[in-house]
């Protein structure tokens, strides 16, 4: 028996199969307009397949789009939440792999432990997606170059500056550079640095790396600019967290340094007045929405990818 292809972390996957995963989800979003050559809309690759799709954390996002994406690639879908599930009763991830893999054809799970995903992939006989974890966020990451790409061109020599937490979307820009070939600068707060692996991980295989304190060091002459929520899921919402970050606001004296075309990126849910200001986020530079749009169009091309 052949081993499932796993969609777990950008670092974990031949730049080649990235590169096919986008050109197919650029594929799916043209015919979804009909603007596809030899790809209609009725192309249903995955009839007769079912995806699980686990919650251990709450999603908008990542729900909606994996559920229209399986059900427009003619397969269906079923969600478990966490309290759908045995596992506040003692059952283990392990088993409840076990069982999914003998119903299901995929499981995504979306939860705060990566752990958690690694023993669920440990054990699981069908393709395993990493929705998100603590750790990383590789679903966004494809989306995201997805968007880039589509506005600014090729990701390969783009310059990228992050400002805020190293945190789990981080780690998935970080590996992305190395994928994907784009410059990357972030600038992060001393105790909220990016992973350190992960940075290694990127230098180590040709990636263009910068750590910073400062933001505008970072976003000097930037093609895109990116932020995040400053309270992700699984952090204490704290005075001393807001005041760290406070500096690296995303707001319209900080975008004066990148340059005069740059775009501005946020995964949502964004928390305007914090991480970004309004004027960012909903003018003319923000592609915030456009991404989340290709959350749907990138989760096809990787459910093709495990599946086909």
């Amino acid at each position: 028996m052949s081993q499932p292809r796993h969609f777990l972390d950008i670092d974990q996957i031949d730049g080649a199969a990235l590169r096919g995963i986008l050109d197919e989800a650029k594929a799916r979003k043209a015919a979804r307009a009909g603007q596809a050559k030899g790809l209609t809309d009725q192309d249903l690759p995955l009839a007769g397949k079912i995806l699980a799709m686990v919650f251990i954390q709450p999603s908008t996002r990542t729900r909606v789009s994996f559920d229209v994406g399986m059900r427009q690639l003619g397969g269906e879908t079923i969600v478990l939440n966490s309290d759908d599930l045995q596992l506040d009763r003692g059952e283990t991830m392990a088993d409840t792999g076990r069982v999914l893999s003998r119903y299901v054809d995929a499981i995504m799970l979306r939860t705060k432990s990566h752990e958690m995903l690694s023993e669920l992939v440990a054990h699981a006989t069908v393709p395993v997606i990493n929705g998100l974890t603590d750790a990383s966020h590789p679903c966004q990451l494809m989306a995201d170059v997805m968007t880039l790409e589509e506005h600014r061109g090729a990701a390969d020599g783009q310059v990228v500056a992050w400002a805020g937490d190293g945190n789990n979307v981080a780690t998935s820009w970080i590996h992305g550079a190395a994928q994907f070939g784009y410059e990357l600068r972030l600038a992060c707060p001393e105790p909220l640095h990016p992973s350190e692996r992960a940075v290694r991980w990127a230098r180590n295989n040709g990636a263009a790396i910068t750590v910073t304190e400062s933001v505008e060091e970072a976003v000097a002459g930037a093609d895109c600019v990116v932020s995040d929520a400053w309270v992700s899921m699984h952090d204490e919402d704290s005075a001393d967290r807001h005041n760290m970050l406070a500096p690296y606001q995303v707001n319209e004296q900080l975008m004066a340094h990148a340059k005069n075309d740059a775009v501005f990126m946020h995964c949502l849910p964004a928390h305007r007045g914090e991480e970004v200001t309004a004027g960012i986020i909903d003018g003319p530079r923000s592609l915030a929405w456009d991404e989340a749009e290709n959350r749907l169009h990138a989760q096809k091309g990787i459910l093709t990818w495990c599946l086909g």
